[in-house]
């Protein structure tokens, strides 16, 4: 099932149906995502991620607090990252 739910979402981003603002989250559906929540999915799963997650569920996957996740947002903003600008 996860398999064709990955299948699906790389068709979508290869029919340009995922542009920034259509990013809905892979867990949960919440549409649309902020851009910290696209950057920290870049950041903390892979630059070229097929699928995006919201702050609950990244944190869910990454087995850590919502509050973790944005203290490390935080800190990559005060680093200067440049998917948080």
């Amino acid at each position: 099932m996860k398999n064709m739910r990955e299948k699906t979402y790389r068709y979508l981003a290869y029919k340009g149906w995922n542009k920034m603002e259509n990013k809905i989250c892979y867990v949960c559906g919440k549409n649309p995502l902020s851009k910290d929540e696209i950057g920290l999915t870049k950041k903390l799963i892979d630059k070229k991620s097929p699928v995006f997650y919201c702050i609950s569920c990244l944190a869910d996957y990454l087995e850590v607090t919502s509050e973790e996740l944005l203290a490390k947002l935080e800190e990559f903003k005060d680093e200067g990252c440049i998917l948080f600008k």
